[in-house]
């Protein structure tokens, strides 16, 4: 069978809301003659029937549906880190946890591939996920298990439940899941799915309805996060776009403008991928210079005679309890109170200007090479201040970048 003949028969006349078990055995049988190819008793619905035509392309076999080799511990930090769910996630688990105290289900955050990123629930239903492969790392993409809520919300972009056999792959027709997609506000493109999964008797037709409303509020937040990050932005940038006498903008790390002066308005600017100081072409102003800011760029059309200037970083480490960090350019400067483990890192990178390694960074910071998980996580962090000073694969200060550190008798740096 290549493909589910969407006209055959009808759809079920009863929902799993009406008699959970009747309808399990109904979906059992319309399942079973379509992997036949046989005249199905009733038609899946319309969102099941168009899964089931996908992942059968996808030549997902139903017998067997694998999730594939999970991610290691430090792939599964760096998805989650990179897909901008992180902010949201206390907003989703707290939002969930009245469907997940009676402990017969499991919540679970996945990104926009349907890797799964973040997973809680009680023991007992734990265990029976771990059995399927519903483990943290796993893909839940439909083109590796098929037709589930994580990956159909994605392939559909709305919420969706899916009961027992209308799973495509067999091992799976004993839970229910509902899943709803989470979007950025920025964009509207899909960043990830929050789903509630657990065994088919736990089915309640409005768990899907929760979670969506769950995933829009998650949104929400995501919108209020990013005004807030521009309104900070823009109050370190509003004394320095006061003082230039040439056009200039404030972005963020992704582009989206702060604030502007002498410039035609826009939402968003078109950055080089790798933006670092310095002088670069930037479409729609051409040739720029660029100024760090924490968590952004001032962003400057430059003068046909003018050159760039060298942006230096100032460690200020003789209280080891209370550093700063203060960085200046042509612009003008600005300051940060980094942590102090913040201010070991940045004080290692400015000895060892050809950069670090992970786990050159682990053996200085805690004795040993095995730390490598934090030490990236620890970067991620201090990247959202610092982001367009650091680079990575060795770690270090990018090119044009001066890095000095005055600091007390009792620092050592390695």
């Amino acid at each position: 069978m290549s493909t589910i003949d969407a006209h055959a028969g009808i759809e079920p006349a009863v929902s799993a809301a009406d008699d959970p078990r009747h309808y399990a055995q109904l979906l059992c049988a319309v399942y079973d003659a379509a992997m036949a190819g046989e005249k199905m008793p009733a038609r899946p619905r319309s969102v099941i029937g168009e899964s089931w035509d996908r992942v059968l392309h996808a030549g997902v076999d139903p017998d067997v549906g694998a999730a594939g080799a999970g991610l290691d511990v430090a792939d599964l930090e760096a998805r989650r880190l990179d897909s901008g769910l992180a902010p949201v996630l206390d907003d989703l688990t707290a939002g969930l946890d009245s469907v997940i105290a009676d402990g017969d289900n499991i919540l679970v955050v996945a990104d926009a591939h349907g890797r799964v990123l973040w997973r809680s629930g009680a023991p007992r239903v734990m265990h029976r996920a771990d059995r399927l492969g519903f483990v943290e790392g796993a893909n839940w993409g439909e083109n590796a298990v098929g037709t589930n809520a994580i990956g159909t919300a994605l392939m559909s972009g709305h919420a969706v439940q899916v009961f027992s056999a209308e799973h495509f792959v067999r091992t799976h027709h004993s839970w229910t899941c509902a899943g709803a997609p989470i979007r950025d506000p920025r964009t509207g493109d899909l960043i990830g799915v929050v789903d509630v999964s657990g065994p088919a008797a736990t089915i309640h037709p409005t768990t899907v309805a929760l979670v969506d409303v769950v995933a829009k509020l998650a949104e929400a937040r995501l919108r209020d996060h990013h005004r807030r990050s521009l309104d900070q932005l823009r109050s370190v940038a509003a004394p320095m776009l006061s003082r230039l006498n040439s056009p200039a903008l404030a972005v963020d790390n992704d582009g989206w403008v702060a604030a502007v002066d002498a410039v035609t308005p826009c939402s968003r600017l078109s950055l080089p991928r790798h933006a670092e100081p310095g002088r670069v072409w930037v479409r729609s102003l051409g040739e720029c210079d660029l100024d760090p800011l924490p968590g952004g760029w001032l962003v400057r059309v430059a003068a046909v005679d003018s050159v760039a200037s060298e942006t230096v970083l100032h460690l200020d480490w003789r209280d080891r309890r209370s550093p700063s960090v203060t960085v200046t350019g042509s612009s003008g400067q600005w300051t940060i109170t980094p942590s102090p483990r913040h201010a070991e890192i940045l004080a290692l990178l400015a000895h060892h200007p050809d950069g670090c390694s992970a786990a050159q960074m682990s053996r200085h910071l805690f004795g040993a090479d095995d730390r490598t998980i934090t030490v990236r996580a620890e970067m991620s962090r201090l990247r959202k201040h610092l982001g367009g000073l650091l680079a990575a694969n060795p770690y270090r200060f990018v090119a044009g970048v001066s890095a000095r550190v005055d600091h007390g008798p009792d620092a050592s740096v390695g």
